[in-house]
Parts: structure tokens; sequence; C-alpha cells
């Protein structure tokens, strides 16, 4: 399979390209699309956050621990005194980085749900609902950065379909099949879950209709 400077390399690679295009056609400004070569970049590794020594997942329970000691930072400022602030982040660092992780490790097989076009939609659409409400992008924005991230975790999950392929001995390993696939069929209950945490999401995602003036706006210089 495709090893994590592959698939943070050609994710990277597509996001810059499309991030680059989109700037000169006017799309967004540059400022507007570097970030979305860094969403494709961190979808192309999402879905290696469930095998358990990769670097993919060290590195993102890293950077979700990060996030929590400033937003937690920035609730507690005013809340607490610097000696107390400062061991509460410590604490909120400790339990995401390390026991959130080890909890996840738990519950997660690799090649599982997260290797999965359901996950990598609905990843898609959990940033689209953050970038909405907490960052206060505008709606198109908002699905795009939300596509961008979908688009990277369709990269990884692509790469990995292909480096199944063994060209050389024109044969199919036996991981062929394991990531590019709608859900987890082994674990159906899983997709419920999913599926359950995406109708909860819904209201909290940009207009739809944005979404669909989007794709249209991409599908019409190809008709």
């Amino acid at each position: 399979m495709a090893n994590f400077r592959t698939h943070f390399g050609v994710a990277l690679g597509g996001g810059a390209l499309a991030a680059y295009a989109g700037w000169q056609a006017s799309l967004w400004s540059f400022n507007e699309g570097w970030p979305l070569a860094v969403l494709t970049a961190f979808g192309g590794i999402l879905p290696d956050i469930d095998s358990d020594h990769s670097y993919a997942i060290r590195l993102i329970f890293t950077l979700l621990a990060v996030l929590a000691v400033i937003a937690g930072a920035l609730w507690l400022q005013s809340r607490l005194a610097p000696g107390p602030l400062v061991l509460a982040c410590g604490g909120l660092y400790l339990g995401v980085r390390y026991l959130a992780g080890a909890i996840f490790k738990r519950f997660t097989v690799h090649r599982g749900i997260w290797h999965s076009l359901l996950a990598s939609f609905l990843c898609g659409m959990g940033t689209a609902a953050m970038s909405f409400h907490l960052l206060d992008q505008p709606a198109p924005m908002a699905w795009i950065q939300g596509l961008a991230l979908s688009g990277g975790a369709l990269i990884h999950l692509l790469l990995d379909e292909l480096y199944s392929v063994d060209l050389v001995g024109s044969r199919l390993k036996r991981s062929f099949g394991t990531a590019f696939k709608l859900f987890d069929y082994r674990e159906p209950g899983n997709a419920v879950l999913w599926l359950l945490l995406g109708i909860a999401l819904a209201p909290w995602l940009p207009p739809w209709a944005t979404l669909l003036e989007l794709v249209s706006r991409g599908v019409a210089p190809w008709l």
C-alpha cells in the first residue's frame, strides 16, 4: 500500500494544483486558496487515522490536542487564574493526545469505516459545517473547504487501490477492494451510526442550494 509520504505528497500536490487553478480562474483569492491545499493534504492522510502505528494517527491527534488547548485557553482564560489555566490546558493536551488516541485505537480497525466513501463524505460535511458556523466562512467557501477535505480522502482511497494492483506479477493483492468502498461491509452497524451522525449534522450545514450551484458550475463547462 502507499506510505505516508506518498499519500501526503500526492494529496498536497493535487490540492495545490486545484487551489492554483481556482485562483487563476478568479474563483477565490490566494489567501482563500492555500487553505484548500492544506485541507486536501490533511484529507489525504485522514483515512489512516485507523492505523494504530501510522504517522497519520500521531499527527492527527497531536493537531487535535493543540486545537483543544487553543479552544480551552480561549474559553477558560477569563474563568481561571494563570496557574490553574496552565494545568487545565496541559490536561486537555494529554487527554486528547494520549487518552482519546488510545480509546480511538481500541475501537477502530485498519481499513475499516475510515477507509470508505461514507467516512470521506461525512468528514467533508463536518468540515463545511465547522467552517460555516465556527469560522464564519461564506456558504460557498465553506462547501469548497469541505469538498477539499473529502477530495484528499478520496485521493488516499484511490492510491491504496492502485497500490493493490501488482503490475509486475499481473495480479491483485489481497488488500484490493478494502479501501475504495461505500462503507465497511464487515461492520454494517458502524455505517448506521455514521448515517445517524450525518442526519444530526444536516441542520448545521451551509445551504444545500449553494452546493448544488457549485456542482452545476463545475459540471457545466464539460457539457
